[in-house]
């Protein structure tokens, strides 16, 4: 088939596209940035790059910029739209950049889906569209719901705005949970969520390390709470399944069946960063802050939403989708999570012994 994406040149695209191209599909990509575009292309088999075509535009721009001629060139040629396109950040005050992004780039993703006839758009979103609740089913939520930041409630006004092209074309909603490293391997490209939060941690520690303190500090959160990680080739996997399983009119939850704790995932991070000092305080019982720990709490403090609570989410729609798969269901291990940990802080600890 011939497949459309954006997003092609982030975390996820770039893995979701080697599948797509192994399964023996022909894509074409949306990039903003063409030395980008053309370095991920060069780093393919060269038998698969000929199936690669990089379209130059940009996600916010009407018809993503394209001229009548690119348009032209696609129109009637694409059976599936893949978008993945987003902006992945919680600060309340980048309102405007992430509305911007993930609710009017979807709008106009749709419109030029529609325009060159795709038959088939499979848009990829959160699990976080759950918003406030700790239940997360396989349904629209509410906009009226509450959210914990307008990353989620933008990327849940897409979710709406999909819907509404329910009779142009097929439509399915696939809503990763914390997208992290290769289940195998650990290897990961972001800057986002999990890693973010390491890379928080990281800087805090080497500031603790030149004062020489041994000073013990904690984050406010749930050490009961649960982190719902999951691989990124596993994600990607089932993207690929949903190219000729995935049914219309139908959201999918990408998640974890089992995620770890909060304390689990920090006992891991503690271990590889060397930081036997970090404890969490429970959220709700009585202690006082430090000036040190209210800088700590202060730095991560788009992360707290995510550090005091255990949500629940069915995944029934996407274990119907593996079925007869040669993907399982997730089980993602202390072992996988200790890899993927392990392969974010290798470099650092790299460093640390030249």
């Amino acid at each position: 088939m011939n497949i459309f994406l954006t997003g092609a040149t982030g975390f996820l695209g770039g893995r979701l596209i080697r599948n797509l191209l192994e399964e023996g599909h022909t894509v074409y990509i949306l990039a903003r940035n063409l030395d980008k575009a053309n370095k991920q292309k060069e780093n393919l088999p060269f038998l698969l790059q000929e199936k690669v075509h990089i379209l130059q535009g940009d996600i916010i721009k009407p018809d993503f910029g394209f001229t009548k001629d690119t348009l032209n060139l696609i129109s009637g040629q694409v059976d599936i739209f893949y978008h993945l396109a987003a902006l992945v950040k919680f600060d309340h005050e980048l309102r405007e950049q992430l509305m911007e992004m993930n609710f009017h780039g979807t709008k106009i993703a749709l419109k030029v889906a529609d325009k060159i006839g795709a038959s088939k758009f499979i848009h990829v979103s959160t699990a976080y569209t759950v918003g406030t609740s700790n239940q997360g089913l396989e349904e629209l939520y509410e906009i009226s719901q509450g959210f914990n930041n307008p990353y989620e409630e933008s990327k849940a006004l897409a979710e709406h705005e999909v819907f509404q092209y329910q009779d142009k074309m097929e439509v399915s909603i696939f809503r990763p949970a914390i997208i992290v490293g290769d289940s195998k391997t650990g290897e990961a490209d972001s800057a986002f969520t999990l890693y973010g939060f390491m890379r928080g941690l990281e800087l805090f520690k080497r500031r603790l390390d030149r004062k020489l303190s041994i000073e013990k500090v904690h984050l406010v959160g749930s050490k009961h709470g649960t982190s719902n990680l999951v691989p990124v080739d596993y994600v990607a996997d089932i993207l690929t399944i949903a190219a000729t399983k995935a049914k219309s009119r139908t959201i999918y939850n990408v998640t974890n069946p089992a995620p770890p704790t909060n304390r689990e995932i920090l006992e891991i991070i503690k271990y590889h960063l060397q930081f036997d000092t970090l404890g969490i305080y429970q959220k709700g019982t009585s202690f006082v802050l430090t000036p040190v720990e209210e800088q700590l709490n202060g730095m991560l403090n788009v992360f707290a939403p995510y550090l005091d609570r255990s949500i629940s989410f069915n995944d029934a729609n996407t274990q119907e989708l593996l079925n007869g798969s040669p993907i399982a269901h997730l089980n993602m291990t202390d072992e996988i999570i200790n890899i993927i940990v392990q392969a974010y802080f290798a470099p650092t600890m790299e460093k640390a012994h030249v």
